[in-house]
Protein backbone atom coordinates (compact mmCIF):
# COMPACT_ATOMS: atom_id res chain seq x y z
CA UNK A 1 0.00 0.00 0.00
CA UNK A 2 1.73 3.25 -1.34
CA UNK A 3 1.60 6.69 1.03
CA UNK A 4 -1.25 8.09 -0.68
CA UNK A 5 -3.47 5.12 -0.72
CA UNK A 6 -2.67 4.65 3.01
CA UNK A 7 -3.27 8.12 3.86
CA UNK A 8 -6.97 7.21 2.02
CA UNK A 9 -7.70 4.48 4.11
CA UNK A 10 -6.93 6.66 7.18
CA UNK A 11 -8.95 9.32 6.36
CA UNK A 12 -11.79 7.16 5.79
CA UNK A 13 -11.84 4.67 8.74
CA UNK A 14 -11.57 7.01 11.12
CA UNK A 15 -14.32 9.08 9.72
CA UNK A 16 -17.01 8.03 12.36
CA UNK A 17 -15.24 9.30 14.93
CA UNK A 18 -15.79 12.63 17.04
CA UNK A 19 -14.55 15.58 15.21
CA UNK A 20 -13.34 13.84 11.86
CA UNK A 21 -12.71 15.80 8.61
CA UNK A 22 -15.68 14.29 6.61
CA UNK A 23 -15.07 16.72 3.90
CA UNK A 24 -11.80 15.21 3.73
CA UNK A 25 -13.41 11.40 4.07
CA UNK A 26 -15.72 12.02 1.26
CA UNK A 27 -12.77 13.46 -1.04
CA UNK A 28 -10.95 10.14 -0.26
CA UNK A 29 -13.52 8.15 -0.55
CA UNK A 30 -14.51 9.46 -3.99
CA UNK A 31 -10.90 8.72 -4.99
CA UNK A 32 -11.11 5.25 -3.85
CA UNK A 33 -14.31 4.32 -5.39
CA UNK A 34 -13.12 5.39 -8.83
CA UNK A 35 -9.67 3.99 -8.40
CA UNK A 36 -11.19 0.48 -6.53
CA UNK A 37 -15.44 0.31 -7.23
CA UNK A 38 -14.92 1.49 -10.57
CA UNK A 39 -17.28 3.97 -10.34
CA UNK A 40 -17.12 7.20 -12.91
CA UNK A 41 -16.28 10.48 -11.91
CA UNK A 42 -20.07 12.26 -11.39
CA UNK A 43 -21.15 8.79 -9.83
CA UNK A 44 -18.64 8.47 -7.14
CA UNK A 45 -18.98 12.46 -6.26
CA UNK A 46 -22.81 11.51 -5.98
CA UNK A 47 -22.57 8.54 -3.70
CA UNK A 48 -18.83 9.24 -1.32
CA UNK A 49 -20.64 11.74 1.19
CA UNK A 50 -23.66 9.38 1.82
CA UNK A 51 -21.77 6.84 2.06
CA UNK A 52 -19.59 8.53 4.76
CA UNK A 53 -23.37 9.05 6.42
CA UNK A 54 -24.07 5.69 6.72
CA UNK A 55 -20.71 4.57 8.20
CA UNK A 56 -21.22 7.29 11.01
CA UNK A 57 -24.79 6.64 11.70
CA UNK A 58 -23.89 2.79 11.74
CA UNK A 59 -20.41 3.63 14.02
CA UNK A 60 -22.59 5.21 16.35
CA UNK A 61 -25.77 4.14 16.43
CA UNK A 62 -25.05 0.69 15.78
CA UNK A 63 -28.88 -0.39 16.16
CA UNK A 64 -30.47 2.30 14.28
CA UNK A 65 -33.16 0.58 11.72
CA UNK A 66 -32.39 0.58 7.86
CA UNK A 67 -35.00 2.60 7.05
CA UNK A 68 -34.15 5.28 9.80
CA UNK A 69 -31.10 5.50 8.06
CA UNK A 70 -32.87 5.87 4.61
CA UNK A 71 -34.95 8.85 5.95
CA UNK A 72 -32.18 10.58 7.19
CA UNK A 73 -30.03 10.28 4.14
CA UNK A 74 -33.40 11.36 2.17
CA UNK A 75 -33.02 9.03 -0.66
CA UNK A 76 -35.44 6.42 -2.27
CA UNK A 77 -35.14 2.90 -1.63
CA UNK A 78 -33.65 2.00 -5.41
CA UNK A 79 -30.91 4.54 -4.41
CA UNK A 80 -30.57 3.85 -1.28
CA UNK A 81 -30.49 -0.56 -1.87
CA UNK A 82 -27.31 0.65 -4.23
CA UNK A 83 -25.42 2.65 -1.35
CA UNK A 84 -25.64 -0.55 0.43
CA UNK A 85 -24.34 -2.41 -2.38
CA UNK A 86 -21.46 -0.34 -2.64
CA UNK A 87 -20.30 0.25 0.77
CA UNK A 88 -20.14 -3.61 0.97
CA UNK A 89 -17.30 -3.53 -1.96
CA UNK A 90 -14.96 -0.81 0.60
CA UNK A 91 -13.70 -2.35 3.80
CA UNK A 92 -12.51 0.94 4.95
CA UNK A 93 -15.93 1.86 5.22
CA UNK A 94 -17.01 -1.26 6.97
CA UNK A 95 -13.71 -0.99 9.63
CA UNK A 96 -15.08 2.57 10.26
CA UNK A 97 -17.92 1.45 11.55
CA UNK A 98 -16.39 -2.03 13.88
CA UNK A 99 -13.91 0.70 15.33
CA UNK A 100 -16.25 3.80 15.78
CA UNK A 101 -17.47 4.92 19.22
CA UNK A 102 -20.40 1.85 19.28
CA UNK A 103 -17.72 -0.41 17.58
CA UNK A 104 -17.97 -2.44 20.65
CA UNK A 105 -21.32 -3.31 19.94
CA UNK A 106 -20.17 -4.82 16.80
CA UNK A 107 -16.85 -6.25 17.39
CA UNK A 108 -18.08 -7.73 20.99
CA UNK A 109 -21.44 -9.15 20.57
CA UNK A 110 -23.38 -8.97 17.17
CA UNK A 111 -20.71 -10.01 14.90
CA UNK A 112 -19.33 -13.11 16.56
CA UNK A 113 -23.00 -14.38 17.25
CA UNK A 114 -23.73 -13.76 13.41
CA UNK A 115 -20.48 -15.23 12.47
CA UNK A 116 -22.00 -18.56 14.23
CA UNK A 117 -25.37 -18.51 12.73
CA UNK A 118 -27.10 -17.86 15.96
CA UNK A 119 -28.56 -14.79 15.76
CA UNK A 120 -30.20 -16.18 12.51
CA UNK A 121 -31.56 -19.62 14.85
CA UNK A 122 -33.31 -16.69 17.02
CA UNK A 123 -34.64 -14.95 14.67
CA UNK A 124 -36.25 -18.04 12.96
CA UNK A 125 -37.30 -20.05 16.48
CA UNK A 126 -34.79 -23.04 15.51
CA UNK A 127 -34.50 -25.33 18.59
CA UNK A 128 -30.28 -25.36 18.64
CA UNK A 129 -28.05 -25.67 21.24
CA UNK A 130 -27.28 -22.66 23.04
CA UNK A 131 -24.20 -21.17 21.53
CA UNK A 132 -23.43 -19.50 25.29
CA UNK A 133 -24.34 -21.70 28.60
CA UNK A 134 -23.75 -19.56 31.81
CA UNK A 135 -23.14 -22.20 34.63
CA UNK A 136 -24.82 -20.91 37.84
CA UNK A 137 -22.74 -23.14 40.64
CA UNK A 138 -23.12 -20.59 44.00
CA UNK A 139 -25.21 -21.63 46.93
CA UNK A 140 -24.81 -18.50 48.31
CA UNK A 141 -23.05 -15.54 48.66
CA UNK A 142 -21.44 -13.17 51.30
CA UNK A 143 -21.94 -9.52 49.79
CA UNK A 144 -25.15 -7.84 49.65
CA UNK A 145 -24.30 -5.14 46.89
CA UNK A 146 -27.08 -2.34 46.99
CA UNK A 147 -27.11 -2.58 42.81
CA UNK A 148 -27.48 -6.56 42.82
CA UNK A 149 -31.11 -7.94 42.33
CA UNK A 150 -30.73 -10.93 44.87
CA UNK A 151 -33.07 -11.40 47.62
CA UNK A 152 -31.72 -10.58 51.08
CA UNK A 153 -30.41 -13.81 52.72
CA UNK A 154 -31.64 -16.47 49.72
CA UNK A 155 -29.89 -19.13 48.92
CA UNK A 156 -29.60 -21.96 47.64
CA UNK A 157 -30.32 -25.64 49.92
CA UNK A 158 -27.11 -27.47 50.80
CA UNK A 159 -28.69 -30.77 49.63
CA UNK A 160 -28.52 -29.71 46.46
CA UNK A 161 -24.82 -29.71 46.09
CA UNK A 162 -23.70 -32.78 44.96
CA UNK A 163 -26.72 -33.33 43.16
CA UNK A 164 -26.91 -29.74 41.50
CA UNK A 165 -23.10 -29.90 40.67
CA UNK A 166 -23.73 -33.35 38.64
CA UNK A 167 -26.16 -31.70 36.88
CA UNK A 168 -24.02 -28.66 35.78
CA UNK A 169 -21.46 -31.08 34.99
CA UNK A 170 -23.77 -33.16 32.46
CA UNK A 171 -24.43 -29.40 30.80
CA UNK A 172 -20.84 -29.47 30.37
CA UNK A 173 -20.48 -32.79 29.17
CA UNK A 174 -22.86 -31.58 26.34
CA UNK A 175 -21.05 -28.80 25.18
CA UNK A 176 -20.14 -28.76 21.59
CA UNK A 177 -16.60 -29.51 21.15
CA UNK A 178 -16.36 -26.64 18.30
CA UNK A 179 -16.84 -24.23 20.59
CA UNK A 180 -14.08 -23.43 23.13
CA UNK A 181 -15.71 -20.39 24.32
CA UNK A 182 -19.17 -22.18 25.24
CA UNK A 183 -19.44 -21.95 28.98
CA UNK A 184 -18.67 -19.79 32.05
CA UNK A 185 -18.94 -20.02 35.76
CA UNK A 186 -20.70 -16.94 37.20
CA UNK A 187 -23.78 -16.31 39.14
CA UNK A 188 -26.32 -15.50 40.62
CA UNK A 189 -24.48 -16.24 43.83
CA UNK A 190 -20.93 -16.47 44.55
CA UNK A 191 -19.73 -19.41 42.10
CA UNK A 192 -16.90 -19.83 44.95
CA UNK A 193 -19.08 -20.90 47.90
CA UNK A 194 -19.58 -24.26 45.93
CA UNK A 195 -16.83 -26.36 46.97
CA UNK A 196 -16.94 -28.86 43.97
CA UNK A 197 -16.60 -25.77 41.25
CA UNK A 198 -13.16 -26.97 40.81
CA UNK A 199 -14.33 -30.41 39.41
CA UNK A 200 -16.10 -28.02 37.01
CA UNK A 201 -13.86 -26.24 35.81
CA UNK A 202 -11.28 -29.96 35.15
CA UNK A 203 -14.09 -31.24 33.43
CA UNK A 204 -14.82 -28.24 31.52
CA UNK A 205 -11.02 -27.59 30.39
CA UNK A 206 -10.84 -31.64 29.45
CA UNK A 207 -13.41 -30.61 27.02
CA UNK A 208 -11.22 -27.89 25.22
CA UNK A 209 -13.32 -25.03 26.95
CA UNK A 210 -11.66 -22.02 28.06
CA UNK A 211 -13.62 -21.25 31.09
CA UNK A 212 -13.81 -17.88 32.68
CA UNK A 213 -15.02 -18.13 36.34
CA UNK A 214 -17.03 -14.43 37.65
CA UNK A 215 -16.14 -14.05 41.06
CA UNK A 216 -15.57 -11.64 43.59
CA UNK A 217 -12.42 -13.25 45.34
CA UNK A 218 -13.47 -12.89 48.84
CA UNK A 219 -12.83 -16.99 49.11
CA UNK A 220 -10.06 -16.94 46.50
CA UNK A 221 -8.12 -17.94 50.12
CA UNK A 222 -5.18 -20.98 49.75
CA UNK A 223 -7.43 -23.16 51.55
CA UNK A 224 -9.87 -22.90 48.11
CA UNK A 225 -6.73 -23.06 46.55
CA UNK A 226 -5.53 -26.29 47.87
CA UNK A 227 -8.72 -27.93 48.33
CA UNK A 228 -9.81 -27.23 44.41
CA UNK A 229 -6.94 -27.45 42.46
CA UNK A 230 -9.31 -28.04 39.59
CA UNK A 231 -9.43 -23.96 39.30
CA UNK A 232 -5.88 -23.54 37.85
CA UNK A 233 -7.13 -25.39 34.80
CA UNK A 234 -9.21 -22.40 34.30
CA UNK A 235 -8.41 -20.17 31.52
CA UNK A 236 -8.95 -16.90 33.50
CA UNK A 237 -10.13 -15.79 37.08
CA UNK A 238 -12.28 -12.38 36.64
CA UNK A 239 -12.36 -10.40 39.40
CA UNK A 240 -15.16 -7.98 40.52
CA UNK A 241 -14.16 -5.04 42.25
CA UNK A 242 -16.24 -3.23 44.23
CA UNK A 243 -14.31 -0.37 45.53
CA UNK A 244 -10.82 0.62 46.35
CA UNK A 245 -10.71 0.72 50.77
CA UNK A 246 -12.80 -0.83 53.06
CA UNK A 247 -15.00 2.14 53.49
CA UNK A 248 -16.10 1.90 49.70
CA UNK A 249 -16.16 -1.91 49.89
CA UNK A 250 -18.56 -1.80 52.80
CA UNK A 251 -21.01 0.96 51.48
CA UNK A 252 -21.52 -1.50 48.35
CA UNK A 253 -21.62 -4.72 49.46
CA UNK A 254 -22.44 -4.74 53.06
CA UNK A 255 -19.10 -6.48 54.17
CA UNK A 256 -16.54 -4.98 56.72
CA UNK A 257 -13.02 -5.99 56.04
CA UNK A 258 -14.27 -7.23 52.55
CA UNK A 259 -11.78 -4.93 50.46
CA UNK A 260 -8.26 -6.36 53.02
CA UNK A 261 -9.34 -9.71 52.55
CA UNK A 262 -10.01 -9.37 48.46
CA UNK A 263 -6.81 -7.58 47.99
CA UNK A 264 -4.95 -9.70 50.18
CA UNK A 265 -6.69 -13.01 48.26
CA UNK A 266 -5.12 -10.89 44.87
CA UNK A 267 -1.62 -10.67 45.99
CA UNK A 268 -1.60 -14.22 47.20
CA UNK A 269 -3.01 -15.86 44.26
CA UNK A 270 -0.78 -13.50 41.95
CA UNK A 271 2.37 -15.27 43.82
CA UNK A 272 1.20 -18.61 43.44
CA UNK A 273 0.20 -18.19 39.98
CA UNK A 274 3.90 -17.23 39.28
CA UNK A 275 5.14 -19.93 41.26
CA UNK A 276 3.25 -22.92 38.97
CA UNK A 277 3.96 -20.85 35.98
CA UNK A 278 0.17 -21.19 35.65
CA UNK A 279 -1.48 -19.64 32.15
CA UNK A 280 -4.17 -18.75 34.00
CA UNK A 281 -5.20 -15.39 33.27
CA UNK A 282 -6.34 -12.74 35.80
CA UNK A 283 -8.33 -9.58 35.58
CA UNK A 284 -10.96 -7.54 36.84
CA UNK A 285 -14.24 -6.12 36.68
CA UNK A 286 -14.60 -2.17 37.97
CA UNK A 287 -18.10 -1.20 38.25
CA UNK A 288 -17.66 2.63 37.86
CA UNK A 289 -20.56 3.29 40.61
CA UNK A 290 -22.05 6.69 41.55
CA UNK A 291 -19.52 8.85 43.74
CA UNK A 292 -16.49 7.09 42.18
CA UNK A 293 -15.94 8.31 38.55
CA UNK A 294 -12.56 10.04 40.05
CA UNK A 295 -11.53 6.86 41.54
CA UNK A 296 -9.99 5.52 38.55
CA UNK A 297 -6.38 6.99 38.73
CA UNK A 298 -6.32 5.14 42.11
CA UNK A 299 -7.68 1.93 40.04
CA UNK A 300 -4.30 1.96 38.26
CA UNK A 301 -2.52 2.50 41.22
CA UNK A 302 -4.34 -0.39 42.90
CA UNK A 303 -3.46 -2.87 39.79
CA UNK A 304 0.09 -1.42 40.08
CA UNK A 305 0.84 -2.44 43.87
CA UNK A 306 -0.86 -5.82 42.99
CA UNK A 307 1.48 -6.46 39.83
CA UNK A 308 4.82 -6.18 42.72
CA UNK A 309 3.50 -8.81 44.43
CA UNK A 310 4.68 -10.95 40.75
CA UNK A 311 6.22 -8.76 38.54
CA UNK A 312 6.82 -11.17 36.09
CA UNK A 313 2.94 -12.21 35.89
CA UNK A 314 1.42 -9.02 36.03
CA UNK A 315 -2.55 -8.46 36.30
CA UNK A 316 -3.80 -9.43 32.41
CA UNK A 317 -6.76 -7.23 32.17
CA UNK A 318 -8.99 -5.09 33.66
CA UNK A 319 -12.94 -4.01 32.08
CA UNK A 320 -14.31 -0.74 33.05
CA UNK A 321 -18.01 -0.62 32.99
CA UNK A 322 -21.39 1.56 33.81
CA UNK A 323 -24.04 0.10 35.65
CA UNK A 324 -25.87 -1.49 32.68
CA UNK A 325 -29.01 -2.44 34.88
CA UNK A 326 -30.92 0.84 33.92
CA UNK A 327 -31.70 1.72 37.70
CA UNK A 328 -31.84 4.67 38.45
CA UNK A 329 -29.53 4.55 41.24
CA UNK A 330 -27.11 3.17 39.26
CA UNK A 331 -26.80 5.57 36.57
CA UNK A 332 -24.21 8.92 37.26
CA UNK A 333 -25.21 12.05 37.48
CA UNK A 334 -24.67 14.79 33.98
CA UNK A 335 -22.01 16.32 36.44
CA UNK A 336 -20.13 12.98 37.07
CA UNK A 337 -20.23 11.48 33.43
CA UNK A 338 -18.39 14.82 32.62
CA UNK A 339 -15.94 14.19 35.06
CA UNK A 340 -15.64 10.66 34.06
CA UNK A 341 -15.00 11.67 30.27
CA UNK A 342 -12.46 14.23 31.20
CA UNK A 343 -10.60 11.73 33.55
CA UNK A 344 -10.37 8.68 31.37
CA UNK A 345 -7.29 10.12 28.62
CA UNK A 346 -5.43 10.46 32.41
CA UNK A 347 -6.60 7.46 33.45
CA UNK A 348 -4.83 5.42 30.07
CA UNK A 349 -2.11 7.41 30.25
CA UNK A 350 -1.49 6.10 34.21
CA UNK A 351 -2.17 2.70 33.00
CA UNK A 352 0.51 3.03 30.07
CA UNK A 353 3.09 3.88 32.82
CA UNK A 354 2.17 2.00 35.63
CA UNK A 355 0.69 -1.03 34.31
CA UNK A 356 1.87 -0.82 30.76
CA UNK A 357 1.05 -4.58 29.46
CA UNK A 358 -2.67 -4.20 31.33
CA UNK A 359 -5.46 -4.45 28.60
CA UNK A 360 -7.81 -2.25 28.96
CA UNK A 361 -11.50 -3.18 27.97
CA UNK A 362 -14.03 -0.08 27.90
CA UNK A 363 -16.62 -2.14 27.20
CA UNK A 364 -19.90 -0.96 24.93
CA UNK A 365 -21.02 2.83 26.34
CA UNK A 366 -17.83 3.74 27.83
CA UNK A 367 -15.73 3.23 24.53
CA UNK A 368 -17.68 6.07 23.29
CA UNK A 369 -16.99 8.79 26.23
CA UNK A 370 -13.36 7.65 25.65
CA UNK A 371 -13.43 8.32 21.87
CA UNK A 372 -15.60 11.95 23.12
CA UNK A 373 -19.11 10.93 22.70
CA UNK A 374 -21.00 10.80 25.85
CA UNK A 375 -23.57 8.29 23.73
CA UNK A 376 -25.81 6.45 25.85
CA UNK A 377 -26.27 2.76 26.76
CA UNK A 378 -28.88 0.51 24.82
CA UNK A 379 -32.02 0.48 27.06
CA UNK A 380 -34.34 -2.51 26.25
CA UNK A 381 -38.28 -1.34 28.26
CA UNK A 382 -40.40 -4.30 28.96
CA UNK A 383 -42.86 -3.16 25.54
CA UNK A 384 -39.01 -3.99 23.37
CA UNK A 385 -38.36 -6.94 25.42
CA UNK A 386 -38.77 -10.33 23.15
CA UNK A 387 -41.50 -12.34 24.04
CA UNK A 388 -39.35 -15.67 22.34
CA UNK A 389 -36.44 -14.31 24.39
CA UNK A 390 -33.01 -15.83 22.58
CA UNK A 391 -32.33 -19.48 24.17
CA UNK A 392 -30.48 -20.25 21.11
CA UNK A 393 -27.87 -17.56 22.09
CA UNK A 394 -27.20 -17.79 25.36
CA UNK A 395 -29.09 -19.57 28.60
CA UNK A 396 -27.96 -19.77 32.43
CA UNK A 397 -28.42 -23.02 34.34
CA UNK A 398 -28.78 -23.10 38.12
CA UNK A 399 -27.90 -25.65 40.69
CA UNK A 400 -31.77 -26.79 40.68
CA UNK A 401 -30.86 -27.47 36.69
CA UNK A 402 -33.18 -24.68 36.26
CA UNK A 403 -32.49 -23.02 32.48
CA UNK A 404 -33.02 -19.36 32.88
CA UNK A 405 -32.89 -17.22 29.54
CA UNK A 406 -31.64 -13.85 31.08
CA UNK A 407 -28.50 -13.26 33.32
CA UNK A 408 -30.00 -11.18 35.65
CA UNK A 409 -32.74 -13.55 36.35
CA UNK A 410 -30.83 -16.83 38.13
CA UNK A 411 -31.52 -16.03 41.87
CA UNK A 412 -33.14 -18.01 44.27
CA UNK A 413 -36.64 -16.55 44.97
CA UNK A 414 -36.02 -13.80 42.65
CA UNK A 415 -39.91 -12.25 42.36
CA UNK A 416 -40.52 -12.93 38.70
CA UNK A 417 -37.81 -14.49 37.78
CA UNK A 418 -39.70 -17.92 37.17
CA UNK A 419 -40.89 -16.86 34.18
CA UNK A 420 -38.24 -16.91 32.47
CA UNK A 421 -37.06 -20.31 32.63
CA UNK A 422 -37.28 -22.47 29.87
CA UNK A 423 -37.54 -25.07 32.03
CA UNK A 424 -35.51 -27.60 34.10
CA UNK A 425 -32.79 -30.12 33.45
CA UNK A 426 -32.65 -33.37 35.28
CA UNK A 427 -31.17 -37.16 35.17
CA UNK A 428 -33.40 -37.91 32.20
CA UNK A 429 -33.72 -34.84 30.70
CA UNK A 430 -30.48 -32.84 28.95
CA UNK A 431 -29.93 -28.85 28.14
CA UNK A 432 -30.45 -29.17 24.21
CA UNK A 433 -34.09 -31.01 25.18
CA UNK A 434 -35.25 -28.13 27.79
CA UNK A 435 -34.51 -25.66 24.75
CA UNK A 436 -36.37 -27.94 22.08
CA UNK A 437 -39.40 -28.10 24.02
CA UNK A 438 -39.46 -24.71 25.33
CA UNK A 439 -38.70 -23.17 21.27
CA UNK A 440 -41.32 -26.01 19.78
CA UNK A 441 -44.24 -25.50 22.20
CA UNK A 442 -44.12 -21.34 21.21
CA UNK A 443 -44.35 -20.30 24.63
CA UNK A 444 -44.60 -16.36 24.76
CA UNK A 445 -43.59 -14.64 28.16
CA UNK A 446 -45.65 -11.60 28.45
CA UNK A 447 -43.09 -8.70 29.76
CA UNK A 448 -44.41 -6.91 33.01
CA UNK A 449 -42.63 -3.41 34.34
CA UNK A 450 -39.45 -4.34 35.74
CA UNK A 451 -38.95 -7.57 33.76
CA UNK A 452 -35.80 -5.35 31.86
CA UNK A 453 -33.41 -5.83 34.88
CA UNK A 454 -33.51 -9.28 34.42
CA UNK A 455 -31.24 -8.66 31.34
CA UNK A 456 -27.49 -7.25 31.58
CA UNK A 457 -25.70 -5.54 28.93
CA UNK A 458 -25.20 -8.37 27.04
CA UNK A 459 -29.29 -9.58 27.01
CA UNK A 460 -29.81 -5.97 26.01
CA UNK A 461 -27.53 -5.71 22.87
CA UNK A 462 -28.89 -9.08 21.76
CA UNK A 463 -32.25 -8.00 21.67
CA UNK A 464 -31.53 -4.62 20.32
CA UNK A 465 -30.02 -6.78 17.52
CA UNK A 466 -32.54 -9.27 17.25
CA UNK A 467 -35.49 -6.32 17.05
CA UNK A 468 -33.56 -4.46 14.42
CA UNK A 469 -33.49 -7.62 12.03
CA UNK A 470 -36.88 -8.51 12.66
CA UNK A 471 -38.01 -4.68 11.60
CA UNK A 472 -35.56 -4.70 8.91
CA UNK A 473 -37.16 -7.69 7.47
CA UNK A 474 -40.76 -6.29 8.02
CA UNK A 475 -39.66 -3.35 6.04
CA UNK A 476 -38.88 -5.16 2.94
CA UNK A 477 -34.80 -5.18 3.18
CA UNK A 478 -34.14 -9.11 4.16
CA UNK A 479 -30.95 -9.34 2.39
CA UNK A 480 -29.63 -6.36 4.15
CA UNK A 481 -31.09 -6.31 7.24
CA UNK A 482 -28.97 -5.52 10.53
CA UNK A 483 -26.90 -3.64 8.23
CA UNK A 484 -23.41 -5.30 8.64
CA UNK A 485 -23.41 -9.32 8.82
Amino acid sequence: MGPRTSALSSSITTCTRPHADLTAATDDLRHRLTAVVGLTEPDAATVAAPLVRLAVIFGNRPFTLLEQARDELRVDRPAFRRLLDIFSQVPELRTAVESGPAGKYWRNTVLPLERRCAVEAALRHEPVFPRIVGLYPGLTCMFRCHFCVRVTGARYEASLLDSGTALLASVIDELPRDNPDATYLSGGLEPLTNPKVGTLASRAAARGQRVTIYTNAFALTDQTLRHQPGLWDLHAVRVSLYGLDDEEYEATTGKRKAFERVRANLRHFQKLRAERGSPVRLGMTYLVLPGRAARLLDLVDFIADLNEAAPDRPIDFLNVREDYSSRPDGALSPDERAELRDSLGRFEARALDRAPTLSIDFGYALESMRMGMDAEMIRIRPETMRPSAHPQIAVQVDLRGDVYLYREAGFPDLAGADRYIAGRIGPDTSLAEVVRNFVASGRRIAAQPGDEYFMDGFDQAVTARLNQLTTDRADGWGDARGFLR
